[in-house]
């Protein structure tokens, strides 16, 4: 079974600057093909457990495991970047470039793909996403929805092995909420999905915490 854990959090505390303690001593294991989502309410550190993950924030106690491996460093979380794409809340904190295609292309030529490979791939990601002939489009243009599946073409384009999202469907309309529970749904990733929106987490997860307390507790 170990060998299956893909993330694994053991007695993770973490303050904030300003003091206030976000988490004591929390646990939480997601395992290979697991779909997990989090919920609770603000400023109860959803956004915070993700980053964590991700190796943006540390801890003050507990360890981080991820693929089996303890990670502490910042060349350590460097491998896991590679291995499990975040969606941000803001999609204008993902998008950067001028164009749509560009934001896609840019992860994929840090991998070391062709230029050639690399607009395949984006091309390919951007048609699944119901973004087909948006290549060229000027980002800071777009729509809120728009942005949010442009921001989640940059991720699953780089093939991660597991999924973080957050708010993935805040503010967006039902055709764009409806394909990106279609996306999830339909994939076979590993994934974690934090929202308010308990329908959404019905629809796409498998199990649900809630983060509260600075314990997430099983619903």
């Amino acid at each position: 079974m170990g060998k299956d854990i893909v993330i694994e959090l053991n007695r993770i505390s973490f303050r904030y600057p300003s003091g206030r303690q976000v988490f004591a001593e929390l646990d939480f294991i997601l395992s290979k093909g697991e779909r997990v989502g989090i919920t609770g309410p603000n400023g109860s550190g959803k956004t915070t457990l993700l980053h964590i993950i991700m190796g943006l924030l540390k801890p003050d106690m507990g360890e981080v495991k991820i693929f089996g491996k303890p990670r502490r460093t910042e060349e350590e979380f460097k491998e896991v970047r590679l291995k499990i794409g975040l969606l941000f809340q803001d999609p204008d904190d993902q998008l950067f470039c001028p164009t749509v295609v560009e934001d896609v292309v840019f992860g994929l030529l840090n991998l070391r793909k062709t230029h050639e490979e690399a607009h395949r791939i984006a091309q390919r990601t951007l048609k699944e996403l119901g973004l087909e002939g948006f290549e060229e489009r000027i980002t800071y243009t777009l729509s809120g929805g728009e942005k949010r599946l442009a921001s989640l073409a940059t991720v699953l384009a780089m093939e991660p092995k597991v999924l973080l999202l957050d708010e993935p469907t805040a503010g967006l309309d039902e055709e764009t909420t409806e394909r990106i529970i279609e996306v999830l749904t339909l994939s076979d990733l590993s994934y974690i999905v934090v929202t308010h929106d308990m329908e959404v987490l019905k629809r796409t997860t498998d199990c649900i915490y809630r983060l509260n307390d600075g314990k997430l507790h099983h619903l």
